[in-house]
C-alpha cells in the first residue's frame, strides 16, 4: 500500500509517495514529537498557572500593605491637627 504524505524540503511543500513501512515510521516520528510538543506547553502552563498565583499574592500583600500606609498616613495627619488645633501652653 502507498500513501500520500507531507514533505517539506527546502522549505517547500510537496507530497510525496511512501510505502506502508516508512508512512509508519515518519507518522511515529511525527507522532513523538507532537507529544514532547504538548508536555512541553503543559509544563509552560503549570508555570503559567504558578506565576499567576504568585502574582496575585503579591497584589494582595500590597494592596494590604498600601491600606496599612493610608491608615497610618490619615492617623498621622489626625494627631498632627489635633495637636495643632491645642493652644500653646
Amino acid at each position: 500500500m502507498t500513501f500520500l504524505i507531507p514533505s517539506c524540503p527546502a522549505g517547500k511543500s510537496e507530497w510525496r509517495k511512501c510505502d506502508n513501512g516508512a508512512a509508519v515510521t515518519q507518522y511515529a516520528a511525527i507522532n513523538s514529537m507532537l507529544d514532547q510538543i504538548n508536555s512541553c506547553l503543559d509544563h509552560l502552563e503549570e508555570k503559567n498557572d504558578y506565576l499567576h498565583a504568585c502574582l496575585k499574592e503579591l497584589l494582595e500583600s500590597n494592596r494590604q500593605t498600601r491600606l496599612e500606609f493610608q491608615q497610618q498616613s490619615e492617623q498621622q495627619n489626625m494627631e498632627a491637627d489635633v495637636q495643632g488645633s491645642q493652644p500653646p501652653v
